[in-house]
C-alpha cells in the first residue's frame, strides 16, 4: 500500500466527502461542478491509496463501508485543519495574530504610548502584546538581541542596526513639591534649588538633557540628586527632596505631593520614538508602527 501521507491531495478529500455526503457519484459531481468520471476516478484512486474500499456497490444503492465511514470522519477533521491552518497563516501573514514584545521608558506610560497600546489591542485582538519597562540602555540591549521586538525610548536609540521613528514631542514642565512654598517659574531664577535628576545610569541620558537645559539658561544646579528611574525621581518630589522638569504629559497622572507648572526660560522639548531593528519584516510590528503613528499624529 502506498503511504497515504505521500501521495494524499486535498483535492481528492474534497471529492471523496462530496461522494460519501451525497451517495451519488452523479450528485456529487454535480455538487462538485465536475463531470463524473473524474470523480470516480479520484475515489478509486484514494481507495487504492488507503488499501480498503470505502464504498460498498453491490447494492443499487451505494453506502459507505465502515472504512469509509471512518474515512468520512477524518476527511472532514482534516479539510477543517486545513481550513482552519490557511486561516490562520493568513492572519499572521497580514498581522492580525501572533505576538509583539514592547519595552517602554517609565514616562512612556503617560501620553501618546497608552492610547496606542489600547488601541492596538482592540484592532488586533488576537495579537498578544508583552509589555516591559526598561530604561533606554536597556532598551537598546533588547532590542538589538531579538529578546523585545519594538522599543518605546526618549528621546531615541542610536544604532546603525536599529530604525527610530519620532511619535510625539512636547514641552518640558517643572515637577515641584506641594509644599506652599511660592516659587518663581523662570528657569535661571531656580539655580539655587535642588535638581532631581534620573536616571543615574546609563549615561548620557535625560538627566543629561535637563541639564543641558539649565545651562542653556546660564546655571548648573549646585545640588543635584541622582534617581535610577522616573518614579523613584518623582517619589523624591513629592517629599521635598527637590525639584525636577519632566515631559508636559506625565503631568497627566496627578501624584500625591506633586504639583505640575510651566515655566519660562529655554524649553527644548522631548520626543518619545518607536526603534527597531532596521531590516525586521514582522507584520504585527508593522502594524503596531502604523497604528501608533497614525495616533500620534491624531494628537498632535
Amino acid at each position: 500500500m502506498a503511504s497515504l501521507a505521500k501521495s494524499l491531495d486535498f483535492k481528492r478529500l474534497w471529492y471523496f466527502v462530496a461522494a460519501a455526503e451525497e451517495l451519488n457519484f452523479s450528485r456529487a459531481a454535480a455538487r462538485l461542478n465536475i463531470a463524473q468520471p473524474p470523480l470516480s476516478r479520484r475515489v478509486a484512486q484514494l481507495e487504492q491509496d488507503v488499501g480498503a474500499e470505502l464504498f460498498d456497490r453491490s447494492r443499487s444503492q451505494i453506502r459507505l463501508t465502515h472504512a469509509g465511514e471512518l474515512m468520512l470522519t477524518r476527511a472532514r477533521e482534516i479539510l477543517a485543519l486545513v481550513e482552519h491552518t490557511e486561516e490562520e497563516v493568513q492572519r499572521a501573514g497580514e498581522g492580525r495574530s501572533g505576538w509583539l514584545r514592547i519595552g517602554f521608558v517609565g514616562t512612556a506610560t503617560y501620553g501618546v504610548f497608552p492610547p496606542i497600546v489600547r488601541a492596538f489591542r482592540a484592532t488586533y485582538p488576537n495579537v498578544e502584546l508583552a509589555l516591559s519597562a526598561m530604561n533606554n540602555a536597556e532598551l537598546r540591549r533588547a532590542v538589538l538581541h531579538r529578546e523585545i521586538d519594538l522599543a518605546v525610548a526618549r528621546p531615541k536609540l542610536v544604532d546603525d542596526d536599529l530604525k527610530s521613528e519620532p511619535i510625539a514631542q512636547e514641552d518640558l514642565i517643572l515637577a515641584l513639591p506641594d509644599d506652599g512654598r511660592e516659587r518663581p517659574f523662570h528657569l535661571a531664577e531656580l539655580r539655587h534649588e535642588t535638581f532631581v535628576l534620573y536616571p543615574r545610569q546609563p549615561r548620557p541620558s535625560f538627566a543629561d538633557l535637563v541639564l543641558d537645559t539649565c545651562a542653556h539658561a546660564g546655571f548648573i544646579p549646585a545640588e543635584q540628586v541622582m534617581a535610577q528611574d522616573y518614579q523613584t525621581a518623582i517619589s523624591l518630589i513629592s517629599i521635598g527632596v527637590g525639584i525636577g522638569l519632566v515631559p508636559r504629559s506625565v503631568a497627566e497622572g496627578a501624584r500625591p505631593g506633586v504639583v505640575f507648572r510651566g515655566y519660562e526660560g529655554h524649553n527644548p522639548g522631548t520626543s518619545l520614538s518607536f526603534n527597531y531593528r532596521r531590516f525586521e519584516q514582522s507584520a504585527v510590528l508593522s502594524n503596531f508602527v502604523a497604528l501608533g503613528k497614525k495616533i500620534a499624529g491624531g494628537k498632535a
